[in-house]
């Protein structure tokens, strides 16, 4: 296993990036490629041409590193795997032809499915999850839906390109129909089916859906048609064994060093999210919880919100006007810094104010258009240490009412791994997070190579055949650079006074969004 090495890819929703890593998981040289999503017929959507094209620009940059770095060009790869933006709907016929542009995780036409689906299956069924998107079109009469023979996530559509095994990782599955027993959950595929019989069509769900993996089980090879639809130069050559396609869910878990029980990691940037890997069931269905796996089958409750810090950004552009204005010299970087540090003198009341961060709607809060808003209490200090302490609570604020749902079940994360840029303060960011979390937050000093790298990790972790998933990850995190932070008594009661202005103020919120 020593000089091995493991190829991964991971297909993000603004950037296609390969990292190559040892068996240890040391990088050794990424690629990466840009692209966008596009509003195609109504929906949010990729192009096949441009996932083809993305891919090989991203490879031939990543070989290019390789040869630059190592001064021989990349002859051999001893394992790979593919990761991507879960959920969303890839329809193919019986002759692979694509029936409908890709529609993504983006969408939102699918909340009557979704609806429907949530009362019949008895579990919360989201709107960006692929059966909600089939029965919709379904439920749409689209001329597509009786034609279709297999549904993909574009993890398990480009693994199925690149080997020829339609096969899908648990954890990516998770987000295309509920699990139980790290495969489809059977007695619910009966009342899906029923449900497409009623609606005249006759097919099985099962039978539409990847075959479902486990993290260390074999997904197939690299087949010659497929290597050099990654590497139309030939130098690829096939035979590369392949770990099964993940979702950037289960990528970002594995990259964090999130999958043992009672662990779980938290995403916070434009969007956030919070995954907490379960000892047990939750005791029913939340509209606020999706119910997803590990890479290796352990249950994950997810709480996802849509907004966390693009409102503080906004207003640090707003804060660089005013110094540029008056003459100082600084940049937006440098200025988040002082701003955040700052917010450590803010009082135990963060001088009263209240804020709610919604560009756009909040799911969780019951708010579904976005309308930023902030009110201060007349007795409250208004100063910048307190505005900006209100700014950064409120990035948190609807994440921590999904996990004190969580907290009403028993679930009890002993720590929780941050990522993303709400976290590149020393201390603040994280501090705020642990209090809305209620564990701490560790922060990776190097946070790898995200998915792309956790992928890599899984096609090393398929090749060993040894360790637990757990055991494997705990020593490649093992000399790991980190930090872990804890909120203190005042960090807790400064955030519950937040907290409770803003479920107190938040029907104000809605109206301003029904009106808006």
């Amino acid at each position: 296993m020593k000089d091995k090495k493991f190829l991964g890819i991971e297909l993000g929703s603004t950037r296609i990036k390969a990292v190559l890593i040892d068996a240890g998981g040391a990088v050794l040289c990424a690629g990466g490629y840009e692209w966008e999503n596009t509003l195609t017929d109504g929906y949010w959507s990729y192009a096949l041409e441009d996932v083809e094209k993305g891919l090989q620009a991203c490879y031939a940059a990543l070989t290019k590193a390789y040869a630059a770095a190592y001064g021989q060009p990349l002859a051999h790869i001893d394992g790979m795997g593919v990761s991507a933006m879960m959920h969303g709907y890839l329809a193919f016929n019986a002759q692979d032809e694509l029936l409908v542009p890709f529609r993504t995780w983006r969408n939102t036409n699918t909340a009557r499915a979704a609806a429907a689906l949530s009362d019949a299956l008895q579990c919360n069924m989201p709107m960006r999850w692929s059966a909600a998107h089939y029965y919709q079109a379904v439920l749409d009469k689209e001329e597509h839906a009786g034609k279709v023979a297999h549904l993909h996530t574009l993890a398990s559509y480009v693994h199925y390109r690149l080997t020829g095994q339609n096969v899908i990782g648990v954890g990516d599955a998770s987000g295309m129909f509920p699990i139980q027993d790290n495969d489809y959950d059977r007695a619910r595929i009966q009342t899906y089916n029923e449900l497409l019989r009623a609606q005249g069509v006759q097919k099985d769900i099962y039978e539409l859906l990847p075959r479902v993996l486990t993290a260390g089980q074999h997904a197939g090879a690299l087949t010659a048609a497929g290597a050099k639809w990654l590497d139309p130069s030939g130098a690829l050559q096939a035979g590369v064994p392949c770990c099964p396609p993940e979702g950037d869910a289960g990528t970002g878990m594995v990259a964090t060093d999130a999958v043992r029980e009672n662990t779980g990691n938290v995403s916070a940037g434009t969007s956030a999210f919070a995954m907490a890997v379960l000892d047990k069931p939750l005791t029913k269905a939340y509209p606020e919880i999706d119910m997803v796996t590990t890479p290796d089958g352990k249950p994950v409750a997810m709480v996802h919100v849509n907004n966390c810090t693009s409102e503080i950004n906004e207003w640090v552009g707003l804060f660089y006007e005013a110094a540029r204005l008056c003459g100082a010299q600084t940049d937006k970087g440098e200025l988040i810094a002082k701003l955040f540090a700052l917010s450590r003198e803010s009082d135990g009341e963060c001088g009263k104010f209240v804020g709610y961060n919604y560009l756009s709607g909040e799911p969780i809060a019951g708010v579904e258009k976005g309308v930023p808003m902030i009110m201060r209490l007349a007795d409250g200090e208004s100063n910048l240490s307190n505005f900006m302490q209100m700014h950064i609570y409120s990035a948190v604020a609807t994440l921590g009412m999904g996990m004190e749902i969580l907290a009403g079940e028993g679930v009890a994360v002993q720590r929780m791994c941050g990522h993303g840029g709400f976290f590149k303060s020393e201390y603040v960011g994280a501090a705020a997070m642990s209090a809305a979390v209620g564990a701490p937050v560790t922060v990776l000093k190097n946070a790898g190579e995200g998915g792309a790298w956790g992928i890599a990790l899984l096609a090393a972790f398929a090749a060993q055949n040894k360790a637990t998933l757990p055991d494997f990850l705990e020593d490649v995190f093992r000399n790991e650079q980190k930090s872990t932070v804890c909120a203190s008594e005042q960090d807790k009661k400064k955030y519950a006074a937040f907290m409770a202005r803003y479920k107190k103020y938040a029907g104000v919120e809605k109206a301003a969004a029904e009106v808006e």
